[in-house]
């Protein structure tokens, strides 16, 4: 069945450089029905962010990092998987699919807002030259209470990365995340996206200087919630793949070209994720080749076309495992975020294939863009509700979700309902309750299901029951592109 193409704001200035009609490079609408509503997922998956946001702290606070994002149920900061989720959501949602800005209407500013309320955090993150703070918060202590934002009492220790405890992996993501934003507000506020892309390029050259695992030192801080398991080679690819894109600087350009056989361009590894950036390097990079017609880019579309063949079922390279209900299946920790990410590099990777007007062999078989498209909506589907258990793993969406996520704001009674503060180890009565959450995280999409497809729903499931940013972050652009195809935007 054809698909449309997603294409973006380059895409379509493209277009009209080349003028071309807009019916030769995208049109919109499908045949029947639209197997689900995604832009009500759309406009739940962005609503989610706002629920993550930490708030204002006392005006005694020594370090000004007020802002950001808790990651997930915790509440922590940590600043890898935030940086992470800040790239892929300005990607997502900014650059990449955010041109149905005239559809999208409200949806695209909430999309901004919660990109600029990571940014903003960034900055301050990274105010000092040569320092990035890259925690807030006592990770052992905090998951030893179980507590509302509003009662934390536990540690808020600072952690930092600087040229005497290097961490270029943490360093880069935020660099990568620094300069995919200020693409976002690169029209929107001009000011406000320079800022961003000088401490970008400030930050990444501290990446590059400074090498080092930000997890070899402060692994007593970071681990094992976010070590850095791949190293801090992919970051360094990635990062200077989005300052590329940024600035459009030779200088980044002749960076990959020099260090992207050390920094590991060329590896097989087919996971794409908060700590392994190599996958999404490579289709990022595969861009400059496929759309922007830089030969020298040329070996990218091959390793993206790698990465991109060993998704495919059916194929002699297919080397990704999925239930037997058709969901992709990398871990059992927080799979969806695989799902989300993967399915947002496929739609992506379709859009550059068809405006090139190029497909993909993949051992012998000949993989077109409409074929991509076609996987990557299964794999959102499946998440919506498509699938044995009729269950959709974004909380608030479709008749059946999950209704015991593994949250702490989700699972205690907010300030309105319960004024009095609720102790650290008083929680935990409603972490091994069976009872659902008084509070609906809508829009908080969950680790899913496990390798049967079953999901039993349970609080103290983390690895199947938590939801995180960078699940979400990914999703939103693939459900922009979606709910476009079918006429919803």
């Amino acid at each position: 069945m054809a698909r449309v193409r997603c294409l973006s704001v380059l895409a379509l200035l493209l277009a009209a450089a080349l003028q071309l009609p807009g019916d030769a490079i995208a049109s919109r609408g499908h045949k029947g029905p639209a197997p689900h509503n995604y832009r009500e997922a759309l406009t739940k998956s962005i609503l989610f962010f706002e629920g993550q946001r930490s708030g204002k702290l006392p005006p005694s606070q020594r370090v000004d990092l007020v802002g950001g994002y808790h990651d997930a149920g915790d509440n922590v900061k940590f600043g890898f998987p935030m940086a992470f989720s800040m790239t892929m959501l300005a990607w997502s949602a900014g650059v990449e699919f955010g041109w149905i800005r005239r559809l999208m209407k409200g949806e695209l500013q909430h999309a901004r807002e919660a990109v600029r309320w990571g940014a903003d955090y960034l900055l301050k993150a990274t105010a000092h030259p040569d320092t990035v703070y890259v925690q807030v918060g006592d990770a052992t202590k905090d998951h030893a209470c179980w507590e509302r934002p509003e009662d934390m009492d536990t540690p808020r220790t600072v952690i930092k990365v600087d040229a005497s405890n290097p961490g270029s992996d943490v360093a880069a993501e935020t660099a990568a995340a620094l300069a995919a934003a200020s693409l976002v507000f690169r029209k929107a506020d001009p000011a406000y996206a320079s800022r961003l892309l000088a401490r970008a390029k400030r930050v990444f050259e501290f990446a590059d200087k400074h090498r080092g695992t930000y997890s070899s030192r402060l692994s007593s801080y970071v681990c094992p919630y976010y070590c850095s398991y791949s190293g801090y080679q992919d970051e360094l690819l990635w990062g200077a793949a989005w300052l590329h894109r940024a600035t459009k600087s030779p200088m980044y350009l002749s960076y990959i070209q020099t260090n992207g056989q050390i920094l590991g361009a060329d590896e097989s590894d087919n996971t794409f994720g908060w700590d392994n950036k190599h996958a999404g390097a490579r289709v990022l990079i595969s861009k400059s080749f496929l759309v922007q017609r830089l030969g020298a880019m040329h070996e990218y579309k091959g390793h993206a076309d790698g990465f991109i063949c060993s998704m495919v079922p059916g194929t002699p390279t297919d080397q990704t495992q999925f239930t037997r209900a058709g969901l992709l299946y990398k871990l059992s920790d927080s799979n969806m975020q695989y799902v989300t990410s993967s399915a947002f590099l496929l739609l992506t990777y379709a859009k550059y294939l068809a405006f090139a007007k190029q497909t993909v062999t993949c051992g012998g078989a000949v993989v077109t863009p409409q074929r991509l498209r076609s996987i990557a909506r299964k794999q959102v589907d499946y998440l919506l509700g498509s699938n044995p258990m009729g269950m959709s793993y974004m909380v608030g969406y479709g008749n059946k979700y999950p209704k015991r996520i593994h949250h702490r704001a989700a699972s205690l009674p907010s300030v309105a309902a319960h004024p009095g503060k609720i102790g650290c180890s008083q929680g935990f009565t409603a972490l091994y309750s069976n009872a659902p959450n008084p509070n609906v995280h809508v829009g908080a999409v969950v680790g899913g299901p496990n390798e049967q497809d079953q999901f039993p729903d349970q609080r103290n499931d983390h690895e199947h029951s938590e939801p995180a940013t960078y699940i979400n972050a990914p999703l939103v652009g693939a459900l922009a592109c979606l709910a476009h195809s079918y006429g919803q935007l």
